[in-house]
């Protein structure tokens, strides 16, 4: 999606070898132009494929999860990834590490929202090493839930994400940008995308 390489190129920040930051318009301010352009694109990616729910983690999938469901039609549940007294214990549920903030959140889903029904379109901000699109997967899976695929905002394909999410069987993954690389500071794009 040009709109967004657009955007990384102008506002995103490579910090070290692996992290891109794009506070500016994806997971602290948002730029709601751009959520609901990629959310009419995951919507065309995924079209025809008997959607009944869009699934992400919080927080930051959730503004682009939001606008695919809203062209898509249909409702968004998204993972916590902290439980609250006032959440039910009838919860799927499943471990996810998170490298970038080095900890281990259990994600869940009050079993209400997800069950083997649904055919569930999976979206992430980013792929990188695949904990949050395999903590997903597992609830899905849990739930009997028919996974049509995943949709992927920003995807650094020189991380295992990819591989690993069809090692678990995740074969059906659009991502809106791939990057190859960050060299002296800058993001290489995937060519192949």
């Amino acid at each position: 999606m040009k709109e967004l390489e657009a955007r990384i190129k102008e506002d995103g920040r490579v910090l070290g070898a692996d992290i891109l930051k794009v506070d500016s318009f994806l997971n602290h301010q948002i730029d709601p132009k751009l959520m609901q352009a990629m959310g009419a694109e995951f919507a065309r990616l995924f079209k025809d494929q008997g959607i009944t729910k869009v699934i992400t983690v919080e927080a930051s999938g959730i503004a682009p999860a939001v606008m695919a469901g809203l062209s898509l039609d249909v409702p968004v549940v998204f993972a916590r990834k902290s439980k609250s007294r006032i959440l039910s214990d009838d919860a799927y549920t499943a471990d996810v590490y998170s490298y970038t903030k080095q900890s281990t959140n259990q994600i869940r889903i009050d079993k209400r929202f997800l069950s083997a029904d649904d055919h569930v379109l999976l979206i992430d901000d980013f792929l990188a090493n695949g904990q949050a699109l395999l903590g997903m997967k597992a609830l899905a899976d849990d739930a009997g839930a028919t996974i049509v695929g995943a949709g992927i905002v920003i995807e650094k394909s020189f991380q295992p994400g990819r591989q690993a999410a069809i090692e678990a069987g995740l074969t059906n993954i659009h991502s809106l940008a791939k990057i190859a690389a960050f060299e002296d500071g800058q993001v290489v794009f995937d060519e192949a995308n």
